[in-house]
Order: structure tokens, then C-alpha cells, then sequence
């Protein structure tokens, strides 16, 4: 007998969507969940690795087909990239430009009302957003929506 193999509970075969296990062979995770686990300062080990990815798998569940198409969320991703680049530019105007990058809280919600996003991902920006507070967590929320898009088209490919 192999002295490495551990005999106390059966072995099975572990197949990608078998069982109750997401693809990445972590338990299913609810979107509430998964916003605890997001926080921008400091950053967790696997925020952009099995956070993201998690994210990421909800996300590409939608209740409706026509839901967060990969278009959609990379509007959304191109803007905070937009206010991501104009904060490093002028650090000194973060505090002047927080209410607009907030605003895509409202744009989230306008986008939910034209069926063109979920709850989740409206939760999802109202959550990452409200931590934006300086020019570091700006930062870490935009690699945060960068890992939870590259996951997301990996997912859902149209």
C-alpha cells in the first residue's frame, strides 16, 4: 500500500462541473459572499487570482441570456482604466474626481434598468466603489475588474 495515499475517505475522480463544485474546484460562492472577500487595503493573496475568478463565474450565470455580455462589462472596465489613467496623471485631484468615478455607481444602475447588467454586477461596482478612497485602492480596483475580465471571457467567449 502507498504510504502517501490518504485511506480515511473514498477517492473520487474530480471532474471540472461535477458535483457541487465550480469549474475551479472551489465550492459555489454567492456574489455576497465573494463582495466580504474584496478589499482594496490591503489587498488579499488570491484577490486577483480566485477572487476574480469566482467573480467572474457568477457573473457569466446570469438570470437572462442578454445579461453582462463581455461588451457591456468592458465598458464599464474601459472607464475605470480612463479614471484610473487621469488619477495617476494629477494624484493631486483625486479628491476632485471621486465623485465621478462614484458615478459609475449611477451608470451601473442606468445599465440594469436597460437590461444590459445583473443585480450582481450593479452589487459588485457599488461595493468595489465605495473602497476607492485613494489613489492606491483606484489602482487595485481596476487590477481587480482586469482579472474578473480576462476570468470572465475565459467563461463566456461571446
Amino acid at each position: 500500500m502507498n504510504n502517501y495515499q490518504n485511506t480515511s475517505r473514498p477517492v473520487r475522480p474530480a471532474f471540472a462541473g461535477q458535483g457541487s463544485q465550480s469549474a475551479s474546484g472551489t465550492a459555489p460562492t454567492s456574489m455576497d459572499g465573494l463582495l466580504k472577500k474584496i478589499t482594496f487595503a490591503p489587498i488579499d493573496v488570491d484577490l486577483f487570482d480566485g477572487t476574480a475568478k469566482a467573480v467572474a463565474e457568477v457573473l457569466s450565470k446570469p438570470s437572462k441570456d442578454k445579461l453582462n455580455k463581455s461588451t457591456q462589462l468592458r465598458r464599464f472596465y474601459d472607464e475605470i482604466c480612463l479614471w484610473d489613467e487621469k488619477v495617476v496623471a494629477d494624484v493631486s485631484k483625486f479628491d476632485d474626481m471621486l465623485p465621478f468615478i462614484r458615478m459609475l455607481n449611477a451608470k451601473a444602475a442606468y445599465a440594469k434598468g436597460r437590461e444590459l447588467v445583473d443585480d450582481n454586477f450593479v452589487r459588485l461596482m457599488r461595493s468595489c466603489l465605495g473602497q476607492v478612497t485613494n489613489t492606491q485602492t483606484m489602482q487595485h480596483f481596476k487590477l481587480f475588474m482586469e482579472a474578473v475580465m480576462g476570468f470572465y471571457k475565459e467563461l463566456r467567449p461571446n
